[in-house]
């Protein structure tokens, strides 16, 4: 028997290098949220890296010609499958980079671009392998403007689409994603005029009624009628006003009355003394609750000393134990297993310290 390849059971090669790459670039920050940066809401051109005779940039064109047809795409093609693909690609991405920076030097805001989109139709993992290069991936990371990966259909996933700033599930929904922001504020200015229209004619309808009711009251209303009402009502007030200081003053001039006679019977010399004899009690009541509790609390505090001493690992030290922890972090070593070759550590007696290196562990 001649052996001429071999794979893990399971996985194909192309599946294993998938997962290689894709860890190996995870670990490099190369798929962090946070790196990711939000697309313009209102994208005027467009820089788009497919092939010009696939079917991705057919319906990428249908769907931006439905929704925005004022947007610009600046292609630049390449192939996206087969040989010498992702290279295509990886160039594709970093010209338009260039075109944009070359076009912000010169001040000519008219070549300028928003955002990349990558993208092509769907089909078999080797179909889509060029957009699971690393140079691919790397070109996307280094590009200075927000890149959206559309590859394949919604259950396709590539390492282009972790890298991105934002994936896509189709061609066409990428298109939709950025047209979005116009399409949206398009349906809602074709909406407004009516509905301003429609508040115009209720704040109308509502003034004129408004209008209609301050008329009938005008008219209903004379300033000697008026005039008469405010004089009626004014003596009103002015007899209501002369009972009630007669009242309030009757009501005063019993209420001193009755204080006063209430101050001749009283003998205040006579209350100051039970009360003062009152506050002395509650004041010795307060020192022995105070001591009492001051010796409760003193006692317990002995006791949970003593417990939290017992429980302590200078204790657990001083009975021939020791605690090694590891030099470096200073955490504590429960296994020979969380110990490696190499490894600096310190080692706790009751008194003093020893430092060791680890050469090797049992029970790994």
């Amino acid at each position: 028997m001649r052996v001429t390849a071999v794979e893990w059971q399971g996985l194909g090669a192309l599946q294993a290098a998938f997962e290689q790459l894709k860890r190996k670039l995870s670990g490099e920050g190369l798929f962090a949220p946070e790196r990711k940066r939000p697309l313009p809401r209102y994208p005027a051109r467009i820089g788009l890296v497919t092939s010009p005779t696939g079917a991705a940039i057919r319906d990428v064109l249908h769907a931006i010609e439905r929704r925005n047809p004022a947007l610009e795409l600046i292609l630049a093609p390449c192939r996206v499958q087969g040989e010498g693909a992702a290279a295509e690609i990886a160039a594709a991405i970093r010209l338009l980079n260039e075109f944009h920076a070359a076009s912000l030097a010169a001040g000519r805001r008219e070549g300028t671009l928003d955002v990349i989109l990558v993208t092509r139709g769907g089909g078999s993992l080797e179909d889509l392998w060029a957009f699971n290069e690393e140079l691919v991936a790397r070109a996307i990371y280094e590009s200075a403007l927000p890149v959206v990966s559309a590859v394949g259909h919604e259950i396709d996933f590539t390492i282009s689409d972790f890298v991105a700033d934002l994936r896509a599930a189709t061609p066409s929904a990428a298109a939709e994603l950025l047209t979005e922001g116009v399409f949206s504020s398009r349906q809602f200015l074709a909406e407004v005029g009516g509905r301003m229209r429609q508040l115009a004619e209720r704040q109308m309808a509502g003034k004129a009624g408004a209008l209609a009711v301050d008329a009938q009251r005008l008219a209903r209303a004379h300033p000697r009628r008026r005039l008469n009402d405010w004089l009626q009502r004014l003596d009103d007030l002015r007899g209501g006003l002369a009972r009630s200081a007669r009242g309030g003053a009757r009501q005063r001039r019993l209420a001193w009355q009755n204080l006063w006679e209430r101050l001749g019977r009283a003998r205040p010399a006579l209350w100051l003394k039970q009360r003062r004899q009152a506050l002395d009690q509650a004041e010795g009541r307060l020192r022995e609750q105070g001591r009492g509790r001051l010796l409760q609390t003193r006692s317990r505090f002995e006791v949970l000393a003593a417990r939290l001493r017992l429980l302590g690992p200078e204790q657990v030290l001083a009975r021939g134990y020791s605690i090694t922890l590891d030099a470096q972090s200073g955490a504590v070593l429960r296994a020979a297993a969380d110990t490696r070759p190499g490894q600096r550590l310190r080692t706790r007696l009751k008194t003093g310290e020893i430092g060791s290196v680890v050469e090797r562990a049992q029970g790994q």
